[in-house]
């Protein structure tokens, strides 16, 4: 059972993602919260598998909690609920440990493999999403030179399957290698291309036009 809290103003949507999780069966929410400060109260008592966390909250907001929880509790699974109008503060609180992104109007079909994704170890990020973090990041960054002569043909294929936001799983049924596999292919790409994070790998990729993201 996976135990998640969820923060978020909107009663209403709260009570929906509770129903919503009961209905899967394998996800359980332990405890909720209406803001940032209340949020962090929680994480003092209970020891969730994820938080499912909005950007938009009064009091403390989901960017002021996400900088405190990366120091108190590095390692925790984030998945940020986002608005389209978020973007600005995408890259932010990716620096900060989020794991995830996806639209708050998303079905539970995506809803459901954001959270596999994360609690997996890997990361999520919906394609909509990804195409406005990297639109605001080609404006803000300056494109590095990719070390393609450093990259194998191998190492290109799984970063190729990164950027169009499959799982270790899927990478290792699309190539048919194993997760671990992919795991060391992803430590040697982050490595090679100076990356910190999944996500600033695939800024990196589409930045420099390794891909494109029509492609994807």
């Amino acid at each position: 059972m996976i135990k998640i809290i969820i923060a978020d103003d909107h009663k209403i949507f709260r009570e929906s993602l509770i129903m919503l999780f009961n209905a899967m069966g394998n996800y359980k929410v332990i405890a909720e919260a209406s803001n940032g400060n209340e949020l962090l109260k929680l994480l003092e008592q209970y020891n969730p598998d994820v938080v499912i966390l909005d950007i938009s909250m009064p009091g403390m907001d989901g960017i002021e909690a996400i900088e405190i929880i990366s120091k108190k509790h590095p390692g925790l699974n984030v998945l940020v609920l986002s608005m389209y109008d978020d973007e600005k503060y995408y890259l932010k609180m990716v620096e900060c440990g989020v794991k995830g992104f996806i639209l708050k109007d998303a079905g539970s079909d995506e809803l459901e493999k954001a959270l596999s994704a994360i609690v997996g170890g890997d990361h999520y990020f919906s394609q909509q999403l990804l195409r406005k973090i990297v639109v605001q990041s080609s404006k803000s960054e300056k494109p590095r030179l990719p070390a393609l002569n450093k990259l194998s043909k191998r190492e290109k294929e799984v970063l190729f399957y990164i950027c169009k936001g499959y799982s270790n799983k899927e990478i290792s049924e699309a190539l048919q290698i194993s997760p671990r596999t992919i795991e060391i292919h992803k430590t040697h790409l982050i490595e090679k291309t100076g990356a910190k994070n999944t996500i600033n790998l695939i800024l990196y990729s589409l930045s420099n036009k390794l891909f494109s993201i029509n492609d994807l």
